[in-house]
């Protein structure tokens, strides 16, 4: 058993792993599951079926799994799921599902979650995502993987950002940022590839072939799906494919001017 404090509120029926410390003044829902090696600093707040994987960090006043800020929620039986290895910082806000949306927010693995960062109803986040002090994200709003969004940078709801994006610090985001883009501006608008955060992962040949297959959708005279579903007809590599079949499906639609350069 960790170090769980004695002024802790933990609700009988709440599942608690091994080596968990719960700090003073803490609170933990009946309904909560914390998994094994989860640290849950002062004044954090556990409600709600939640359920919170291994070797997690939350730190002080964090509220995770409150009920939705949505005026139709009327005490449906709604969910809360976080992956492992994550780091929730302070005075963080994390809302589960609605009947709505599915009734879960699901949020991955190994990210970090800076100060005063809002997490809406039905959100769905992948893994190794970085979301900046006070980044604030509306319900239904899907997120992928390595995604990094810049400090006080709304997003509206039912966006969806791509794998390897990233969003400028206090941008607006309206509309769907395809994998591998880096948006900023309010609102914010596609000024290139993700390239600092590409080089991290992908090799150089890897780079070319996406320099090559932004120019073709972003800076030709054709409209964006038309490009997006010739380049897909081309049988292009796997990078191109998952950006075309992101814009394809893409319902907000995507930001972005002709002259924008990589």
């Amino acid at each position: 058993m960790g170090n769980i404090s004695k002024l802790a509120i933990i609700e009988d029926g709440a599942q608690i792993g091994e080596d968990v410390s719960i700090g003073a003044n803490c609170f933990i829902s009946k309904d909560a599951t914390i998994g094994s090696g989860t640290a849950i600093a002062h004044g954090a707040c556990i409600y709600g079926k939640t359920t919170i994987g291994k070797n997690n960090k939350i730190f002080s006043y964090a509220v995770i799994g409150s009920i939705p800020q949505d005026l139709k929620f009327d005490g449906e039986d709604v969910e809360l799921i976080i992956g492992e290895n994550n780091t929730i910082r302070e005075f963080t806000l994390f809302n589960p599902g609605t009947e709505g949306g599915g009734g879960i927010t699901r949020i991955g693995s190994n990210n970090l979650f800076m100060g005063y960062v809002h997490l809406g109803h039905d959100v769905i986040i992948g893994d190794n995502c970085v979301l900046a002090n006070a980044a604030t994200i509306a319900g239904h709003v899907e997120i992928g993987n390595y995604v990094v969004i810049g400090g006080v940078s709304p997003v509206h709801q039912f966006v969806k950002i791509g794998d390897y994006a990233m969003i400028g610090g206090a941008s607006a985001v309206a509309q769907d940022i395809p994998p591998y883009m880096l948006a900023e501006g309010n609102r914010a608008k596609i000024k290139g590839l993700n390239l600092a955060g590409l080089r991290r992962r992908l090799d150089r040949s890897e780079i070319n072939l996406l320099k090559r297959s932004y120019n073709q959708l972003f800076r030709s005279n054709r409209a964006l799906k038309q490009s997006a579903q010739e380049l897909l007809d081309a049988q292009t590599d796997m990078h191109t494919e998952k950006i075309c079949k992101f814009i394809l499906d893409s319902t907000r639609g995507v930001p972005f001017n002709r002259s924008s350069t990589c």
